[in-house]
C-alpha cells in the first residue's frame, strides 16, 4: 500500500509536478492491516462479549472478598446484591494476619519483580543491537540460536540451576530468583528488540555515522528514543509474568525472607482449602497490581508487540 499525490501540469508548458508516493514502512502497513480487521463491528461486539464473560469471575471475586465469613459459606456471591452485608475483616486478616501476613510478601513481590523487569531489558537491548546493527562472523547463527531457547521447557532447567546457586551460595536470598527471571525472558528479549531495531531506517543510522557518532552514541541518542514503545511493551510482559509466576517462585523463593505473593497464596490454598474469606482477600490484593498496571499502559503493549513481535 502506498500514498500517492501525483499531479500534472494541465497546459503542458513546465515539467510534471509530483510528489513522490511515500511508501509505508512494515510496521505502519501492520498496524493498517491491524486495524482494518479490529475495527469492525463484528470485531466489536466479539471483543465486548468476551470481556463481559471473563470479567464475571473477577466480579465474583471482589464481591466475595468483601462478604462476612458466614454469608460466603451459606450462599453464592450473586445473593450479595439481594442483601448486601460488607465487611473489612477479610482483608485485615490477610494482610496483618499472624499466619498470613501479606505486607511482607507484597513487599517481597516488588523486590522480586522491578529487577527482574530492568536487568533483562538491559540486557537484551545490548544484544540486541549487536544483532542488528555489527557485523561479526556467525550473526544470524547465533541469533537463532538464542531465539530457539525460547522452546527450552523451563522446568528441566531447575535441577541444573538449584545446583549451580547452591554451589555459589545465594540459596535463600532474592539472587536466584532474578537470575532464573533474567535467564527465561532474555530469549524473547532480544526477538522483540532485535526485530523492533531492525525496522529502523538504516539511514538513520548511517546518517549518524556520517556526523561521526560511535556506538554508544547511536545507541543511546538515536536508537534508544525510538524504543520506547517496545521496552514498554516487553516490560509490561515481564512484569505480568514474574509478578504472576508461581513456579520459580516456589523453587528458588520457598524460604519465608523471600517468598512472593503466589507462593503465600498457594499454601492458603493447600493448608485453608475452606477459608474462601481469606482465600478471596488475597486473591484480590495479588491481582490489584498487574491489572492497574496493564489498564494504564495497554497502549504501550499492544504497539510494541504489534511493532516487533509479528516479524518472523
Amino acid at each position: 500500500m502506498s500514498i500517492s499525490t501525483d499531479t500534472a501540469d494541465e497546459a503542458g508548458t513546465t515539467p510534471a509536478k509530483s510528489t513522490a508516493p511515500r511508501k509505508l514502512t512494515k510496521a505502519e502497513q501492520r498496524a493498517v492491516d491491524a486495524k482494518t480487521k479490529l475495527s469492525s463491528p463484528w470485531a466489536s461486539v466479539i471483543a465486548i462479549v468476551i470481556a463481559v464473560l471473563w470479567s464475571i469471575p473477577t466480579l465474583g471475586l471482589f464481591v466475595t472478598s468483601f462478604r462476612p465469613e458466614i454469608d460466603i459459606r451459606t450462599s453464592g456471591w450473586w445473593t450479595f446484591f439481594s442483601n448486601p452485608q460488607v465487611t473489612w475483616a477479610n482483608y485485615d486478616a490477610v494482610l496483618y494476619g499472624g499466619s498470613t501476613n501479606f505486607i511482607d510478601v507484597f513487599i517481597n513481590t516488588i523486590v522480586i519483580t522491578l529487577p527482574a523487569v530492568i536487568i533483562p531489558i538491559t540486557l537484551a537491548l545490548l544484544a540486541a543491537y549487536a544483532f542488528a546493527w555489527l557485523e561479526f562472523r556467525g550473526r544470524n547463527v547465533l541469533f537463532v540460536a538464542v531465539f530457539a531457547l525460547q522452546i527450552v521447557p523451563i522446568q528441566i532447567t531447575m535441577i541444573p540451576l538449584l545446583t549451580q546457586y547452591n554451589n555459589w551460595g545465594i540459596v535463600g536470598s532474592f539472587w536466584p530468583i532474578w537470575l532464573s527471571h533474567t535467564i527465561f525472558a532474555l530469549p524473547l528479549a532480544i526477538f522483540l528488540l532485535h526485530n523492533f531495531m531492525m525496522d529502523i531506517p538504516r539511514s538513520l543510522v548511517e546518517a549518524a555515522r556520517v556526523d561521526g557518532a560511535g556506538h554508544v552514541k547511536i545507541f543511546f541518542q538515536v536508537l534508544l528514543p525510538l524504543l520506547v514503545p517496545a521496552i514498554a511493551a516487553f516490560g509490561i510482559f515481564q512484569f505480568l509474568w514474574v509478578w504472576n509466576d508461581l513456579l520459580v517462585g516456589l523453587v528458588f523463593g520457598s524460604a519465608q525472607e523471600v517468598a512472593p505473593l503466589t507462593v503465600r497464596l498457594a499454601d492458603l490454598t493447600g493448608t485453608r482449602g475452606t477459608a474462601w474469606h481469606l482465600l478471596s482477600a488475597g486473591a484480590f490484593v495479588a491481582m490489584v497490581v498487574p491489572v492497574t498496571v496493564f489498564l494504564l499502559l495497554q497502549r504501550y503493549f499492544v504497539r510494541g508487540l504489534l511493532a516487533g513481535g509479528v516479524k518472523g
